[in-house]
């Protein structure tokens, strides 16, 4: 709905720039129709010669091309021995055009980027809602607890595979169409997921409905990025990181006692559904499109129809006929491969993120040994303790605006000394570099504290220490890398959606041996043991980013990314 209405805004905008130029008015239409009034770019464009065809805008006197704001004139070079092709390429009209995604009014930015948030919930939830069901959809199967934890895994597989093409998606069709089409579709996977008849079914659907139910985690960087300036994402990005990733934290608790009670295991797939369908109506509604290439391909469009100048295009316009859709996405998949072989950067925050994510999924197994044999507490209550890691998510946020305010000081220190409004992405840090030693010593609390005769409120505050430190690694990473590598960000943040996806959905069946044979108290101590070697990752990139940077053909050199195409 709001597409159509900046799609007629667009036209509006268009016939308003046209009537309010030099440009000569041909002829209205009399009856209040939706038909295209149509101009001239010139007094004389009507009547001149063949092989003035090609003559440059602005050559043809005071109506001209020249008198449209946002409209720049390029010269393509065409093939051996064939005369340049002039085109009208069409952008905002000026810094502050009321219709470019960085100008929306603070509500509407605002409210899309809580609608982002709320559609990267849902399908964060549907990654772990199942765990907290394990043992009835195992006994109701046939299958052992491991082979069930299986059904999570595969979701997290299907994740990481449709995280591959959902950036070049986004790029082609808008983010929009991408979130609304994945999420149509995602929708009937969970309904088939709650019918399944079998284990292989429900295999098989939670696979396909993870393929599409990656899209609002994979591409809701960008639409930030769309939104919000450099400055305003330290605000924003921390905002939609603790929304979607408590997705998975939450959906535990959400389904707590479905499993033990009479509406049964499956309704954890049909709570997801109604969920899902809730914030499709929502978003279909009121999400407006943010991908401003898109929205000037639609201005460019009117542009043509009006005018009934083909010479009006857009970038997009003019990237998408030099190459095509199947051509991007390969591109897309060949520089993550690029990026993950010689970016130390991007290996090093993968492997980190992917660490956090072993830990997170790993718990789903691990919270039954962790306080249901220990303290011997019910199915039920064991989920409920998930709301102590969200408890330390929702204190993580008590620091972002004190770095908004560090952030705010240097973007004002760089813009004295540099007259631009980048600064170092390493200031991107902070979050991380309050955040990772929280990881191990949480680990470490709750896996020597987790004793009979120990009180359960111990492990269980330790658990907030680890919910903290994961939510400020994971905004770090996402805002160091985007500003560390501007247009190549899609691809360095879609491998490490990829890896740790991928790597999670291993651990989630490897979990429960690693648990029963190890032990709480080990297995909890070799994963601190991990996260303190990766606590390390934050302060070096602080300390040696900009040598790190230079080695780099990807990576900006100097200062930080404004903005980064999905």
């Amino acid at each position: 709905m709001q597409s159509y209405l900046q799609y007629r805004r667009l036209r509006h905008a268009v016939h308003r720039q046209l009537e309010t130029s030099s440009l000569k008015m041909q002829a209205a239409p009399s009856d209040g129709s939706e038909t295209p009034t149509s101009y001239s770019l010139s007094a004389e464009t009507d009547q001149k010669r063949p092989e003035d065809s090609e003559k440059a805008p602005g050559e043809n006197g005071p109506h001209s091309i020249e008198s449209l704001r946002g409209i720049q004139v390029k010269v393509f070079s065409g093939a051996t021995g064939a005369q340049p092709k002039r085109f009208f390429v069409v952008d905002w009209e000026g810094k502050h055009d009321a219709l470019s995604p960085r100008n929306f009014s603070l509500v509407n930015r605002m409210i899309a980027t809580l609608l982002v948030s709320m559609l990267s919930f849902a399908v964060g939830a549907a990654s772990s809602i199942t765990a907290a069901v394990l043992p009835q959809s195992s006994e109701e199967f046939h299958v052992s607890k491991v082979a069930g934890s299986l059904v999570t895994g595969m979701y997290l597989f299907g994740f990481a595979t449709g995280a591959l093409f959902s950036g070049p998606l986004s790029e082609i069709f808008g983010r929009n169409m991408v979130y609304l089409g994945s999420l149509v579709i995602f929708m009937l996977f969970v309904m088939a997921s709650a019918l399944a008849p079998n284990y292989r079914a429900e295999l098989i659907f939670r696979f396909l409905s993870g393929v599409f139910g990656s899209p609002p985690l994979t591409c809701a960087g960008g639409t930030i990025a769309d939104l919000w300036s450099p400055l305003e994402k330290t605000l924003a990005f921390p905002f939609y990181a603790i929304f979607s990733f408590s997705g998975p934290i939450l959906a535990p608790v959400i389904s707590s006692y479905m499993g033990s009670s009479s509406l049964g295991w499956r309704w954890a797939n049909w709570i997801i559904l109604v969920m899902s369908g809730a914030v499709l109506a929502i978003v279909l509604l009121l999400q407006p499109e943010t991908y401003a290439p898109l929205l000037l391909k639609w201005k460019a469009y009117h542009f043509r129809r009006a005018t009934g100048d083909s010479r009006f295009v857009s970038e997009m316009d003019l990237s998408h006929a030099e190459v095509g859709a199947f051509a991007r996405i390969y591109d897309a998949l060949k520089r993550e491969f690029l990026l993950t072989v010689r970016e130390p950067i991007v290996i090093l925050i993968s492997l980190y993120m992917t660490v956090i994510y072993i830990i997170i999924f790993t718990f789903f197994d691990g919270y039954e040994y962790i306080f249901g044999e220990v303290h011997g507490l019910s199915q039920g209550i064991v989920n409920i303790i998930w709301v102590a890691m969200f408890v330390g998510m929702m204190a993580a946020a008590c620091l972002v605006p004190v770095i908004y305010r560090w952030t705010k000081i240097e973007f004002r220190q760089a813009e004295a000394i540099q007259d631009s409004a980048h600064t170092r992405p390493e200031n991107r840090l902070w979050f991380a570099m309050w955040g990772a030693p929280a990881i191990p010593i949480g680990l470490l609390w709750m896996g020597w504290t987790d004793f009979p005769h120990i009180s359960i409120w111990s492990p269980i505050v330790a658990s907030t220490f680890v919910g903290y430190g994961t939510i400020l690694v994971f905004i770090s990473s996402y805002m160091y890398v985007i500003d560390v590598y501007d247009i190549y960000a899609a691809s360095a943040l879609s491998f490490m959606t990829v890896s740790r996806y991928y790597v999670a959905g291993g651990m989630t069946v490897v979990g429960i041996p690693f648990y029963r044979n190890m032990g709480v108290h080990y297995t909890l101590t070799i994963l601190a043991c991990i996260s303190s070697l990766m606590t390390l990752v934050p302060y070096m990139f602080y300390r040696y980013g900009p040598t790190i940077r230079s080695w780099s053909k990807y990576a900006t050199h100097n200062g930080s990314g404004a903005s980064v195409a999905y």
